[in-house]
Formats: structure tokens, C-alpha cells, sequence
């Protein structure tokens, strides 16, 4: 079983930055992408940023220039750095695993994190 752990959220006022990290553990051989979506209130989860295991990045066009994602291979760890925070970011960010193959396995399967509130202040 893979867990993924969500750290960083948190209340910040507009203009100002946060980074979240999400750690992937268990039974791990490899990952293709690892990601963060966004949840807003009556709202559809939307993708935010995503990372291949080869570093190539996708961001959405609300976020560019203003998020980095970045991924720690060896660590199986997917950060974002999330900087000039407008009140429209807020939302709670969840951390994605694609593609996960375990030791020894031949199937693979996609993972969530439980989730980490962002709320920004105007």
C-alpha cells in the first residue's frame, strides 16, 4: 500500500507565498508523474501542477509564473512552491501519484493525499 503524506497549507495573506510538500511511502518502485489538484468550494477538482519522473512540468494558466512544482526522485517527494497567492488559489490542494508500480508488481495504480486547506485573505 502507498500512503501520501500532505505538509504546508495554511493561512497566508494575498500577495504572499507557501510551499507544500507531499511525501510518497510504501511499496514504491517507481512513479510516472506526482501532481497537486485544487478544490474549491462547489467547485470540480482542477490540476494545478504535475511532474514526470523525467522532470517535465504542466501547469494550469491560473498558476503559471506564479507556482513552481518540483520532485525529489529519491525521496519520492513533490513540492510547491506557491508564490504572489491571490484569494482564487484558495482551496484544499491534494497531492497525486500516477502510475505507481511496487517492488516486484506489474500493475500499477493512481494515489491521493488526504488534502491540505490553503485559505488566502484578501
Amino acid at each position: 500500500q502507498v500512503q501520501l503524506v500532505e505538509s504546508g497549507g495554511g493561512l497566508v495573506q494575498a500577495g504572499g507565498s507557501l510551499r507544500l510538500s507531499c511525501a510518497a511511502s510504501g511499496s514504491i518502485f517507481s512513479i510516472n508523474a506526482m501532481g497537486w489538484y485544487r478544490q474549491a468550494p462547489g467547485k470540480q477538482r482542477e490540476l494545478v501542477a504535475a511532474v514526470t519522473s523525467s522532470g517535465k512540468t504542466n501547469y494550469a494558466d491560473s498558476v503559471k509564473g506564479r507556482f513552481t512544482i518540483s520532485r525529489d526522485n529519491t525521496k519520492n517527494t513533490v513540492y510547491l512552491q506557491m508564490n504572489s497567492l491571490k484569494p482564487e488559489d484558495a482551496a484544499v490542494y491534494y497531492c497525486n501519484a500516477d502510475h505507481v508500480i511496487p517492488y516486484g508488481g506489474r500493475s500499477f495504480a493512481d494515489y491521493w493525499g488526504q488534502g491540505t486547506q490553503v485559505t488566502v485573505s484578501s
